[in-house]
């Protein structure tokens, strides 16, 4: 830990902020606030992420922590929420055109610049360099949630804003460290943790093993279990459960979302859900979602088409042509496939001509939101998966 880098190391309630900071960020509309309102409990809480993100005493000082969401905002060319962070306390040497003096806080800009752009790329010693530098397993899962959660959010803000008429935003131009250049993808298939490791898409059942130590089931408390019922008592939760208050919200933000009958076919949801997780190369995540998009549309061939579109790639792992993720399928889902993997790329380069298009397949405004709800979750999901762990095939692990 660094002096001035770090709060309390113990959560607490106080401080906590009120309101609806999507809703203060983009010009809904009527129409655009009605259709929000059809999932309430989704808006609540997102709000309530935001609020124990940044508005909630933890293991790294808020200012701090809205210093690195700044960073990452701009990232995203995400200027409403730069310049909210800022009005907000963000500590100015996070976001600046200069890395910050500090080694720990320094180290902590060069992962953020990772998770946000190229979380693919990232691998088990970074990881190790981060707590090198100083930062506790606590501390370096509130950064992996900073960066995660801010693309979640501009990712709605943005999502929004062309759902409400606006006009495609201006290609940014990034000013930011360039550590992730040069680095290759690991193709390794064995995982760390012995196990064979898959290297390819695909529908079947993956597990998953942290880079960074969960905790303990015998040692979680009642707040962390809590944290995440309903879901597996598996190392992802168990990790994640280290911010009990951010991960209760993220827990109800997914059920909300997905596990509700309004909106777009819940098929649709989940087919978003996989276009998301193959632009930002999560096999993980993917799996899942791909599974469950084919069982509910019964078009398992259509969305395995979606997983072994092959993707051009750049120095730091991001795609340009997105066509090839929809060759092949029908109007709508073109349509659907188009936008998702558009608003999944950083920054967003969803259009309102790909809006107009969904809008003529009879795509409803509350089915829009959900839409882009659903590409924003998952733009925070893989950042998760992919930063702090990696994929297995279960049953393969070394006997102990």
């Amino acid at each position: 830990m660094r002096a001035g880098t770090v709060g309390s190391a113990a959560e607490s309630t106080a401080g906590t902020a009120q309101g609806d900071v999507i809703a203060e960020l983009v010009d809904l509309g009527d129409e655009l606030a009605a259709a929000r309102r059809v999932k309430p409990e989704f808006t609540a809480q997102t709000q309530h992420a935001y609020d124990a993100l940044f508005a909630v005493a933890g293991p790294v000082a808020p200012a701090v922590r809205r210093g690195f969401a700044a960073l990452v905002a701009r990232w995203h060319g995400a200027g409403a929420v730069v310049e909210h962070h800022a009005r907000h306390g963000a500590d100015p040497r996070l976001y600046g055109d200069e890395l910050p003096a500090d080694p720990a806080l320094r180290a902590a800009v060069e992962h953020l610049d990772l998770i946000t752009l190229s979380p693919a790329l990232i691998q088990r010693g970074d990881i190790e360099r981060l707590a090198a530098a100083g930062w506790g397993p606590d501390e370096i899962v509130v950064i992996s949630q900073v960066a995660a959660y801010t693309s979640f959010q501009v990712r709605l803000v943005e999502g929004l804003r062309l759902l409400g008429g606006g006009a495609a935003a201006p290609g940014a131009a990034l000013s930011r460290p360039t550590r992730g250049r040069g680095r290759t993808k690991s193709l390794a298939d064995t995982a760390s943790n012995g196990a064979k490791r898959p290297t390819a898409f695909t529908q079947e059942l993956l597990a998953w093993t942290a880079w960074v130590p969960p905790v303990a089931p015998e040692d979680l408390t009642e707040e962390q279990k809590e944290a995440f019922a309903g879901k597996t008592n598996d190392a992802y939760f168990r990790l994640l459960s280290r911010l009990p208050k951010l991960l209760r919200a993220r827990t109800a933000v997914d059920r909300a979302l997905f596990y509700t009958r309004d909106g777009l076919p819940r098929a649709e949801r989940e087919l978003a859900a996989a276009v998301t997780s193959k632009v930002n190369d999560c096999v993980y995540c993917a799996s899942v979602h791909a599974r469950k998009a084919s069982q509910l549309s019964k078009r398992t061939a259509d969305v395995q088409r979606v997983l072994d579109a092959v993707l051009d790639r750049d120095e730091d792992w991001r795609t340009g042509d997105l066509a090839p993720l929809s060759a092949g399928q029908d109007a709508r889902w073109t349509a659907v496939v188009a936008f998702a993997a558009a608003l999944s790329t950083t920054p967003s380069s969803a259009a309102p001509e790909q809006v107009a298009a969904l809008r003529g397949h009879g795509l409803t405004d509350v089915e829009l939101v959900d839409l882009v709800g659903s590409v924003a979750f998952f733009s925070w999901a893989n950042r998760l998966m992919l930063t702090l762990g990696e994929p297995f095939w279960p049953g393969t692990e070394p006997a102990a």
